[in-house]
């Protein structure tokens, strides 16, 4: 079994847990002085006081969390941030607030989600413009393209 191994830079941060045995995601608490405010249409970055070494091979998601966004209207403003295997900085979460009503953040608040996922990262090569792609079932169609089915009402 694999491990993903935290290290506190302050004291008071709070290791990451899962909710659940089946959750997931691990929650990440604010570590910070004292509480810090996301105004409307604000980002603010917020310390974790966490520093994270991750398996060889895969990468840290770090997701809003969905009960802080629905009720107050602060997520991330990247929708998700990605922490690489090799970054050795502290974890920051960046938040969005896109509600009318300045929210405040307290230490040890839980303000977002991580997921630990496999990373593939295949060699890149040029394909020739010359040479047609293989074909598919979806051919070109884009965004909405697989939605429309015979029969439906497609208003």
């Amino acid at each position: 079994m694999q491990k993903v191994y935290f290290q506190k830079q302050r004291p008071d941060a709070r290791l990451p847990y899962r909710a659940t045995a089946e959750s997931a995601g691990y929650d990440l608490a604010a570590c910070m002085d004292g509480p810090v405010e996301v105004r409307p249409g604000e980002t603010v970055m917020v310390h974790t006081g966490l520093v994270v070494l991750l398996p060889r091979g895969a990468a840290g998601m770090v997701y809003p969390r969905s009960g802080l966004a629905v009720k107050s209207g602060v997520t991330l403003p990247n929708c998700v941030g990605v922490i690489d295997s090799d970054y050795r900085g502290e974890l920051m979460v960046p938040l969005f607030n896109h509600g009318g009503q300045t929210v405040t953040i307290f230490p040890g608040d839980r303000v977002a989600q991580l997921v630990v996922t496999p990373v593939l990262t295949p060699e890149v090569e040029e394909y020739p413009m010359d040479v047609p792609l293989p074909e598919s079932g979806r051919g070109a169609g884009g965004f909405g393209s697989t939605g429309v089915h015979e029969g439906a009402d497609d208003r």
